[in-house]
């Protein structure tokens, strides 16, 4: 199908589907009939080849236990090498039930109790869980702002980094800000980590939803010696909507590095796939570039929407406009409000469900995340929800 024919105004219901996102926002966030910009999810259908592909899965009527063809990685190399310019080979997947998981299960694997496991902040927020959770130490590197942009402080990341680093989580395309790292970067960042013995472990889950003229680069793919040093996390959740199936392919090119990966995840009991999730995912790979393009282009409107919009509307809110992801970084400190009150006015005064920036990490709080990946008629009535709800702070003050 072509991009042209691809409708995302129309609304889909989302309501009475189990939906963290829309059914369970009143119970996850504390405040009923919100509009949800929380969640990183989408609120469009995916493209018809990947349902059709779980229709035929569903029509068999068998879900037995199942392996991964050579078919499914022949489509995830073919797609890495056309839209990314990476050539990886076969052996170097390993598939996981998602990147959160995988990226707890890394830190075991690669890190002891009591190391440090460096998170550049704000960073996305499972991450501190996965370190946490695991008895590992945040070693917190906030990000400089420079004209509206995150840019990585390596200078401070130098004077932190002691015997006991052992692993640097590396968000590219950065989420909550939307960076898409620069090749430059990645090099400067790459180095200072194979100096330090410190191994990175890449999340690149967001890497296909770029806007040009940005262009996603591969960590792994930059030399031979950073491929030697990374772990790449990648997968079609993001990218076509399918986080409920939960796949992720992980890209571990060291062979001993795989095998002690492939160790833990049986351990854990963690083998066989998830037969719809392998199927649907090769679908989107080998027929969904179509609909990709569609939706980056529906994608970038709407977050020129929400830029203009405030700009014009809503002044006291800087907007940091992503180069990647449909998730929209907001400064919201110039609002007559302690910064601690901001995310309680955003739910019970302005009825509109964002993610609490404080979530992120960093030293600062009165920021918030907005999903952008819905209907454009939905996002315009969320920001005259909050523009109602701020004119009635100037109001008052």
């Amino acid at each position: 199908m072509a991009p042209e024919f691809y409708d995302f105004d129309i609304p889909v219901t989302r309501i009475g589907t189990n939906s963290i996102k829309w059914d369970c926002a009143a119970e996850f966030l504390g405040a009923p009939d919100l509009i949800p910009l929380w969640v990183a999810d989408m609120d469009f259908r995916a493209p018809d080849c990947i349902t059709e592909a779980v229709r035929h899965v569903a029509e068999h009527g068998i879900f037995g236990y199942a392996g991964i063809p050579d078919s499914y990685y022949d489509a995830l190399r073919d797609w890495m090498r056309r839209r990314h310019g990476w050539e990886i080979e076969q052996d170097w997947v390993v598939y996981t039930p998602g990147v959160v998981a995988a990226v707890s299960l890394l830190v075991q694997t690669f890190s002891a109790p009591g190391d440090e496991i460096i998170l550049q902040t704000p960073a996305y927020h499972p991450f501190f869980n996965a370190v946490k959770g695991n008895r590992r130490c945040v070693l917190e590197n906030p990000f400089r702002i420079s004209e509206g942009r995150f840019l990585m402080d390596l200078d401070d990341l130098a004077g932190k980094i002691g015997p006991r680093t052992k692993m640097l989580l590396l968000c590219s395309p950065q989420n909550p800000g939307g960076r898409v790292w620069s090749r430059a970067e990645l090099v400067a960042i790459g180095n200072l980590c194979l100096e330090s013995g410190i191994l990175v472990v890449s999340d690149e889950i967001h890497s296909d939803l770029v806007y040009p003229p940005a262009r996603h680069q591969p960590f792994a793919a930059i030399s031979t010696t950073f491929r030697d040093n990374a772990i790449t996390c990648t997968g079609v959740s993001k990218t076509f909507n399918l986080p409920g199936l939960q796949v992720s392919n992980i890209m571990i090119p060291d062979k001993r590095r795989r095998e002690r990966f492939q160790r833990t995840l049986r351990n854990c009991g963690l083998g066989g796939p998830n037969v719809v999730g392998i199927a649907a995912t090769e679908a989107a790979y080998r027929g969904g570039a179509d609909w990709l393009e569609a939706v980056l282009r529906y994608l970038g409107d709407n977050i020129a929407h929400v830029t203009e919009f405030i700009a014009a509307r809503l002044p006291e809110i800087k907007v940091m406009v992503p180069e990647g992801t449909y998730l929209i970084w907001l400064d919201c400190r110039g609002l007559p409000l302690a910064p601690e009150d901001i995310h309680r006015f955003m739910l019970h005064q302005a009825g509109v469900g964002l993610q609490d920036g404080a979530v992120f990490g960093g030293p600062e709080v009165g920021f918030e995340r907005l999903n952008a990946a819905c209907a454009r008629a939905l996002l315009t009535t969320a920001l005259e929800r909050l523009e109602k709800a701020v004119a009635g702070l100037r109001d008052t003050g």
